[in-house]
């Protein structure tokens, strides 16, 4: 691990440290990779917090994805931000980070094709051993995903149980189009996230170009007949990427309301006051 950074204490909320650690992962037949890196922030005064897994976008650990991290941790979460491209990209250094450009969409893109469902799991379950020896986490999880992260958060919310998942504007959902979605589409795995009882919160835009309205219709359908604990919420005239504040995609009023959505939904599945 990583010396720690603190945090200056923000005008609401908690002081966090932040800090890179390495995940023991279990060994895979298609890589020497034994540990994962990760981005982990947590309030900086002694406790026992709730833990949120984040999913990147295809970015990787971004900046922007890391104070996404850092926000939770100030609402009083341990959030974890694993690097899954790990086996995919070694050139890179620590972690994968690419710029949010065409290059960037590319490769970011290769390497969201490439991921598969073994490894996922595998680095999931790597996590969940590292956090449950965490001192500062409280044995509940929760994971947030965003864009393909999203659709990373949803496979992992079928494979392993979590106080509850959020997923912003999650692509292939519906498809076969990358090999986490093989071989079936993710969102029939729906099923199984209802029968470990994880309640879920859909964030996305109306005018979002991964989805048509047709295909937001069908994993509303999905959710409804599988009886998941479920709110999709769809704001209108809004593009993909609304939640991010650096991009010319960010949309104010649904990223605040999104957050607030996002913050009332991990209080409630924490047992939180809120």
């Amino acid at each position: 691990m990583s010396n720690p950074t603190v945090t200056d204490q923000p005008r609401d909320g908690h002081r966090i440290d932040t800090a890179w650690v390495d995940v023991p992962v279990g060994q895979h037949a298609s890589s020497t990779a034994a540990t994962m890196s990760a981005y982990l922030a947590q309030p900086a005064e002694r406790g026992r917090w709730p833990v949120v897994l984040v999913g990147f976008e295809m970015f990787g650990v971004t900046g922007y994805v890391r104070s996404i991290a850092d926000r939770l941790a100030t609402a009083g979460y341990v959030a974890m931000v694993p690097d899954f491209y790990h086996r995919h990209d070694s050139g890179s250094g620590s972690h994968v980070e690419l710029s949010a450009n065409a290059e960037g969409r590319t490769r970011g893109l290769e390497l969201v094709a490439a991921l598969r469902r073994d490894e996922v799991r595998e680095d999931v379950q790597g996590a969940l051993d590292y956090l449950a020896l965490h001192p500062a986490g409280n044995g509940t999880t929760a994971m947030l995903g965003l864009s393909a992260g999203g659709h990373i958060a949803y496979y992992v919310a079928s494979q392993v149980p979590l106080s509850a998942l959020v997923v912003f504007y999650p692509g292939w959902l519906t498809g076969t189009d990358i090999a986490l979605s093989r071989p079936e589409p993710t969102l029939a795995l729906t099923p199984r996230i209802a029968q470990l009882g994880t309640p879920v919160l859909f964030l996305v835009g109306e005018d979002d170009h991964l989805f048509t309205a047709g295909q937001r219709d069908e994993i509303a359908d999905q959710m409804d007949r599988a009886g998941l604990r479920h709110e999709m919420v769809v704001y209108p005239d809004t593009p993909h990427g609304f939640f991010c504040d650096e991009r010319d995609t960010y949309r104010a009023d649904a990223a605040v309301d999104a957050w607030d959505r996002v913050l009332r939904l991990l209080a409630a599945s924490a047992g939180l006051r809120r």
